[in-house]
């Protein structure tokens, strides 16, 4: 019966890599029982900010078989987004580079569901489960660890060995049966913290906890908020969408490789955006060069704030 599952998710692997991701593993569909205390401590401290649908649906977050029923595994796909290095200007305003090109969540659904079809066709017909990329509440970065795919480093995020952390997850839960990682990768953060120490706001506290109350991230994305705090004012490095400062200074990320995904490449509209022109941005002229980018999340009105604020323009 081993030796069928192994075969079983060797065929998953391999298909998983031809569709272009980059890692995969695999983990019971079973209740993360040492996160659960943990992100109890971070809403209790209030640390998710305005984000206030991580409270929601706690029980399905910390346990993923609440979410297929008959759910008995996770398979956890990763897939890299660090770009060329000459892909856009370092200078302000900046971008972080999951938002360079389209958005990932539709990029990497397509990828799940040709994933899912697979395996329902080529092995198990009576195949049931769902699929999701930030579209469930799950503990993705958890799932990931138990998978064997990495580890949490003191910025809360991954860090795969051969990756870094420019990574994006995703996830198909399912009733298939598959073998599960014998180990996982062992923390090699060490006594490293430049990452915590080139926070400019902060954010990172003790325990791999970010305070997203003080993160550029949730500043320039999450909050709805009309004005962002003025005691970030001169801590934002030019950020006005996202934040990719942690993930920078972090050895793990020296010898990240450039991706090959076309669609995670910038449109020729963006890479020609001059510094006068993010200043003039219309929604016509928006909506055009952002079409289908995670920038829309913030929508004109929120880049507006962004760029007035790290720009200094309403001083």
């Amino acid at each position: 019966m081993q030796l069928v599952k192994e075969h079983i998710a060797r065929l998953i692997k391999d298909e998983a890599l031809r569709l272009g991701f980059d890692d995969i593993g695999f983990s019971p569909a079973e209740e993360l029982s040492e996160e659960k205390a943990h992100l109890q401590q971070w809403l209790d401290n209030g640390y998710h900010a305005g984000m206030q649908y991580m409270s929601n649906h706690f029980d399905k977050r910390v346990n993923p078989s609440k979410l297929v029923e008959g759910a008995k595994s996770v398979i956890t796909v990763l897939k890299n987004y660090y770009p060329d290095h000459t892909t856009l200007s370092h200078q302000p305003p900046k971008l972080a580079k999951y938002a360079y090109g389209q958005d990932y969540h539709e990029v990497i659904r397509a990828k799940l569901s040709s994933l899912f079809n697979y395996i329902q066709e080529e092995i198990d017909p009576e195949l049931q489960g769902r699929f999701f990329v930030d579209s469930a509440p799950l503990l993705e970065r958890s799932l990931a660890v138990r998978a064997g795919l990495g580890w949490i480093g003191k910025h809360s995020l991954l860090i795969n060995r051969k990756l870094g952390s420019f990574v994006f997850i995703g996830e198909v839960v399912t009733n298939l049966e598959l073998p599960y990682a014998s180990h996982r990768m062992n923390d090699a953060c060490g006594g490293c913290s430049r990452c915590i120490d080139a926070c400019p706001t902060q954010a990172i506290l003790p325990g791999r906890t970010v305070d997203a109350n003080r993160c550029i991230s949730y500043l320039t994305i999450e909050n709805k908020d009309a004005i962002i705090p003025e005691e970030f004012r001169e801590k934002m490095d030019g950020w006005a969408f996202g934040c990719d400062i942690c993930q920078d200074v972090c050895p793990w990320n020296r010898k990240a490789q450039p991706n090959t995904e076309k669609a995670f490449a910038p449109s020729p509209q963006l890479k020609a955006m001059q510094a006068s022109d993010w200043q003039t941005l219309t929604q016509e002229k928006f909506s055009k060069i952002f079409k289908g980018s995670p920038v829309k999340r913030a929508k004109l009105s929120g880049l507006q704030r962004n760029l007035a604020f790290v720009l200094n323009r309403n001083k």
